[in-house]
């Protein structure tokens, strides 16, 4: 797969207690996006953050560090970004939780597969 220059960037901010059935919300999106074939997905943990409800959520706080913010990446064309972000809607609702989804512009400057092993 090639990904060219002017792509599109989705990105997703849930929260690490967010569930879709057992499965970690963020974990249940990945293997989507990797069973749809998109370029790639990366998962980041935030360490501090607040949303549409205004509470704060942060790794200095004990009593309250259990949901922190997770954010989803994910580059590709712009087509199969559009098409993945109505999937990512309806797990949204399915999971029954707050969040907030972005499109980006995304200049792709490289992409390579690597054929090394890694041992």
């Amino acid at each position: 797969m090639e990904l060219k220059f002017d792509s599109k960037l989705l990105r997703i901010f849930v929260g690490e207690l967010d569930k879709v059935g057992h499965r970690p919300l963020y974990e249940s999106i990945l293997f989507e996006a990797k069973k749809q074939g998109l370029a790639g997905c990366t998962i980041l943990r935030g360490i501090m953050s607040f949303g549409a409800s205004s509470m704060v959520h942060t790794a200095k706080l004990i009593e309250i560090s259990q949901d922190l913010p997770i954010i989803v990446e994910i580059v590709d064309q712009e087509e199969k970004i559009n098409a993945f972000a109505e999937v990512v809607d309806k797990m949204l609702e399915n999971a029954n939780c707050g969040g907030l989804m972005t499109i980006e512009k995304a200049g792709v400057l490289y992409y390579k597969h690597t054929t090394k092993s890694r041992s």
